[in-house]
């Protein structure tokens, strides 16, 4: 596995705790880095079963940035999308796991490595850490993440579910 850690912003977490699967993060990268404000995102609502998902997820560690004013270098962000860029460029991230355009824009501007809720999914499926798709990308529609379809008709044909 290459050095760096694996860092998530909060709409990954937050999709993959809705379908119950928080542990791929673990299985497919090991331990993935949080930032202290996606964090508090990720606690915004529902706040003590999303607490109790994360004492049962070691894997998934809040950290500080070591220059907090970094930041403000990504103007346009919010403050979630900001922390993580900066933590990626603080710690040499080996990868970025964010769905917001916006944050993926600026990403892939930098030159980092980057994957998206349905990425993930995609390498689980590869990995035969899930059997389907078409179902938990269903379940995320219905709870409302925004997937274009172009997207998901992509994503469900590199499954072979297409």
């Amino acid at each position: 596995m290459p050095a760096g850690p694996v860092i998530s912003n909060n709409t990954p977490l937050v999709a993959l705790w809705v379908l119950g699967h928080l542990e791929l993060l673990r299985d497919l990268y090991g331990e993935v880095l949080i930032p202290q404000a996606v964090y508090e995102e990720f606690l915004a609502t529902e706040r003590a079963a999303r607490q109790e998902a994360l004492v049962k997820a070691p894997w998934i560690k809040p950290v500080s940035l070591v220059k907090s004013r970094q930041v403000l270098v990504y103007v346009g962000l919010d403050q979630g999308e900001a922390e993580v860029l900066a933590l990626a460029n603080e710690r040499s991230a080996r990868l970025i796991i964010m769905d917001e355009h916006k944050g993926r824009r600026y990403a892939k501007r930098l030159g980092l490595p980057l994957t998206g809720t349905l990425g993930i999914l995609l390498l689980a499926k590869e990995k035969k850490l899930v059997s389907a798709l078409a179902p938990l990308i269903d379940e995320l529609l219905k709870e409302g993440l925004y997937l274009t379809l172009d997207l998901v008709t992509r994503v469900l044909e590199l499954a072979g579910e297409k």
